[in-house]
């Protein structure tokens, strides 16, 4: 195979939206491989530009646009020569209409990578928490798409949100990222005590406090939204 056959399957990365969660997902994309050696690992671009304007206030506060960063991303991969696009951040999917159109390549929806893993675990249906960003929630990112495929989704109460979840959020973009865990944690009980058989980590920050403590004794399902999207990418690149 020549070069240039080879180079159409280069994976594009829009990240930076945080470094550390697209830092994260380039190890777990690594991690999740099948591979024996460096050659059988999956060519990729990671354009991590933390500048993007935050989502959540550009959606919901008229904070600044983060779209023309998003698209110059998009142009910079496109010139990278990568053949699709996974964006390891979950608000920015609001504006994935506007980004696919920039692209002109698949962009890997990281909703319908966590509905893949949802099925892969055995919940095909039911009530599932979902946890995310104000903004991620506002927009119903997620809730349109599962619902449509056969879930119910539940969300944590405003103010389990305002004290809990947004405050760890930040706390991993702060780096502080062993403190977000109780409060995530908090919240990913209290979803599992509503009736929720899993509960999605929709905001790409989440995992990663949660995976700070001992998230296996929950005794709840967690969806990781980085690993989902690692193994959509992974598809991607074998198929």
């Amino acid at each position: 195979m020549g070069m240039s056959e080879r180079g159409e399957k280069i994976l594009g990365v829009l990240g930076g939206m945080g470094p550390l969660a697209s830092a994260h997902f380039m190890a777990r994309l690594t991690l999740l491989t099948p591979a024996e050696r460096d050659q059988d690992h999956i060519p990729a671009v990671l354009w991590s530009d933390p500048r993007v304007p935050d989502r959540t206030r550009g959606k919901l506060s008229g904070g600044a646009d983060p779209l023309p960063w998003l698209l110059r991303g998009i142009r910079g991969l496109k010139q990278a020569g990568c053949g699709a696009i996974a964006i390891p951040c979950n608000t920015a999917h609001g504006w994935y209409e506007e980004m696919l159109a920039e692209a002109g390549m698949p962009i890997l929806h990281i909703v319908d990578a966590a509905a893949t893993d949802l099925a892969r675990t055995g919940i095909t249906g039911g009530t599932i928490g979902l946890m995310g960003t104000q903004a991620t929630l506002d927009m119903r990112l997620y809730q349109t798409r599962l619902e449509h495929r056969g879930w119910t989704c539940i969300t944590p109460s405003q103010e389990e949100m305002d004290r809990k979840v947004s405050p760890a959020i930040a706390l991993v973009k702060a780096n502080r990222v062993a403190e977000a865990y109780a409060p995530l944690a908090d919240v990913a009980q209290s979803l599992a005590a509503r009736g929720a058989g899993a509960v999605v980590l929709g905001c790409t920050e989440i995992p990663l406090g949660i995976q700070a403590g001992p998230h296996e004794t929950l005794g709840v399902k967690l969806v990781d939204t980085i690993d989902a999207l690692a193994r959509a990418a992974i598809g991607w690149a074998r198929g």
